[in-house]
């Protein structure tokens, strides 16, 4: 599927992880049947990309092989691909599982690591004239809540965007598939966390669209004291300000509601 992020105002990416440890069970879905039903309900209540993974990346996580992944995405991007209008982005860092994938009809790589793991995999992106989110993660899921730490938060991370959108525009990804994240709850504090949001707006001087995950994280559980199943009201306030201070692509568990909410601010804003 052709797709430029400049082809919408503002993208809804749905979370689909076909894993069995995820931090939100209602996102795991484990066969193809479930996928596809969880998939359909997203698109209908108006997800603009499905965003599928095969890998966990919440803290302590630990990597599973590319074989693994590739097993688990094989059948299932395809026929997401066959049934849906909307891109398929896939969640993983992996040359080979990129490759799979994209081989399949996927539209976005959707790498953590802003191709700081593995740099190949932009030009495996490139050569299916695909598309990349790249995010910005100190440590790996195993140690990035341990110790966060940095001198200068935003313009480490500022830094580390530009650099990774540069690996990719060298590898051949056109600038305009390229949308950069800053990695909310990823190598962060709480403090780091809503710096980062109120601050976003920074990250524009970087000529990329800007992607926001905030959806029922860690750190909306602790400003309210509520576990992830009741983070839904968290979720869309720090989204709603993510729209106002510059976010265009929002990962998000609870697509109707995020929709709904995104839209009546973005009426609001004039966007």
């Amino acid at each position: 599927m052709s797709f430029k992020f400049s082809d919408r105002k503002y993208w809804i990416m749905g979370i689909i992880n076909v894993t069995t440890d995820s931090f939100y069970d209602t996102s795991r879905k484990i066969d193809l049947k479930e996928v596809l039903e969880f998939a359909e309900k997203m698109v209908d209540e108006g997800a603009d990309i499905l965003d599928v993974g095969a890998e966990s990346s919440r803290p302590g996580s630990s990597p599973v092989p590319e074989e693994t992944e590739i097993d688990r995405l094989k059948d299932i991007i395809p026929e997401l691909v066959k049934r849906f209008s909307v891109p398929i982005s896939v969640d993983t860092y992996k040359p080979k599982v990129a490759e799979c994938v994209l081989d399949g009809g996927a539209a976005i790589i959707n790498d953590i690591t802003g191709l700081k793991k593995y740099p190949e995999t932009a030009s495996i992106v490139a050569k299916f004239n695909a598309g990349m989110a790249l995010m910005h993660m100190q440590g790996t899921p195993q140690t990035m809540q341990e110790t966060p730490h940095y001198k200068d938060l935003i313009s480490e991370i500022g830094l580390f965007l530009k650099e990774s959108a540069n690996k990719a525009v060298q590898a051949g990804v056109s600038p305009d598939k390229i949308a950069l994240d800053p990695g909310i709850g990823f190598g962060k504090t709480i403090e780091h966390n809503f710096q980062i949001i109120r601050e976003l707006d920074t990250f524009q001087t970087l000529n990329y669209p800007i992607a926001l995950g905030v959806s029922r994280k860690a750190f909306i559980g602790k400003i309210l004291d509520l576990p992830v199943e009741e983070r839904l009201e968290g979720s869309l306030a720090a989204a709603v300000v993510g729209l106002q201070k510059g976010a265009r692509i929002f990962r998000v568990h609870d697509v109707k509601e995020t929709v709904r909410a995104i839209s009546v601010a973005g009426n609001i804003l004039k966007l």
